[in-house]
């Protein structure tokens, strides 16, 4: 049996009525910020709770673009989190911000205790990382931003529909981040983001931003970007968005069911599920000994596991410049060598996880 990592194909497998939206769509000509565009920003709202969203090129540049609505700039630093993918760090850097590092804690998200450490007069925003599906401690993190009146931007790529006392990722901070990448709980078919926030003036700010900075096509207001989310994939995230509930209950219930059944396996640690906490799983994650022997004998088996990820982001060479040193980050360095993730997505039949199940109680029988 053969356990793939990538879900599209059966994602997209039954879509006649997307194409006969997209073929109708097509003819109207109406491809750059048009009405599947406002309709999906409308209803992307509503879904996660918030007065405004707005679509934008990526997830990246939801960040990016949330940030430099806050003014942040060249020499500003912002606070995120040590394991993040480069995405998060990369928009920071664009502006010309510095990246500061924190490390994480064992539910993957930014370590809340350890944040005001790195609050100097420097730092303008604060990026929590929902990592995998998980949420970062958004109580107490809102309380350090107000303590310091610093902007919070919440980046919710990997966790649409996640929650914490029952309000949802992208709600508790200035602005929340989202991804639509093809491998993101709710995907389109190429790149895209949105941006979520209940503040008209920002959101006034964000429609320039993303579109040059252009009030019309000939009055030109700010300095902004080339960022409109593809009305194509509008009509695409317009079809799919209606089952954004269903797939993260499936995915809920496909991690609830290799918690009960890893767990008995010794070797295998399952990490803390808060209680308040709604947890999308993007990624199922576990710890596990002997993780990299584990890996290579579950990929010779035919299951796409994957490490999320083999090495931290600070001692990436893009960011040498902030001359960090392996073990500056401890929790973030333990997780890079001993965490591995198993696909968890909403097509995977029962057959499928029991298969990886089995693979990994063989795996310990003879390791």
């Amino acid at each position: 049996m053969k356990v793939r990592y990538s879900y599209l194909k059966q994602q997209f497998s039954n879509c006649d009525d997307l194409w006969r939206d997209l073929k109708k769509f097509v003819s109207t000509g109406d491809f750059t910020l048009g009405k599947p565009l406002l309709k999906f920003e409308k209803s992307f709202a509503k879904l996660i709770g918030t007065k405004y969203a707005v679509g934008v090129n990526s997830g990246t540049d939801a960040i990016k673009l949330s940030l430099k609505c806050l003014g942040v700039g060249h020499g500003d630093e912002v606070i995120t989190a040590a394991n993040t993918f480069v995405a998060t760090v990369g928009a920071i850097v664009e502006i010309g911000a510095k990246p500061i590092f924190v490390d994480c804690n064992d539910k993957f998200c930014i370590n809340e205790n350890l944040i005001e450490k790195k609050i100097t007069k420097k730092t303008k925003a604060i990026v929590p990382v929902h990592f995998t599906g998980y949420m970062s401690n958004m109580k107490q993190i809102v309380k350090i931003g107000k303590k310091y009146k610093i902007p919070i931007v919440e980046d919710a790529c990997q966790s649409i529909l996640g929650s914490l006392d029952r309000k949802n990722a992208g709600t508790w901070g200035d602005f929340g981040a989202f991804s639509l990448h093809p491998l993101k709980n709710i995907n389109v078919w190429s790149d895209g983001g949105v941006i979520t926030t209940s503040n008209k003036k920002a959101y006034k700010e964000l429609l320039l931003l993303r579109n040059h900075g252009l009030i019309d096509r000939d009055t030109v207001k700010i300095s902004g970007y080339n960022s409109r989310l593809d009305t194509f994939q509008a009509v695409v995230g317009n079809w799919l968005l209606p089952k954004a509930l269903k797939i993260a209950n499936q995915r809920i219930k496909n991690a609830k069911y290799y918690d009960e059944k890893l767990s008995e396996i010794k070797q295998i640690r399952i990490p803390e599920r808060g209680k308040n906490e709604r947890i999308v799983f993007h990624l199922y994650i576990v710890f596990a000994k002997k993780r990299d022997k584990l890996l290579k004998y579950c990929i010779d088996k035919g299951i796409e596991a994957k490490i999320h990820y083999p090495k931290p982001m600070y001692l990436q060479q893009s960011v040498k410049f902030l001359k960090h040193k392996k073990g500056d980050f401890p929790v973030t360095d333990n997780h890079c060598r001993n965490i591995i993730s198993f696909p968890c997505d909403q097509h995977l039949k029962k057959s499928q996880i029991n298969f990886i199940i089995k693979t990994v109680r063989d795996f310990y029988k003879t390791a």
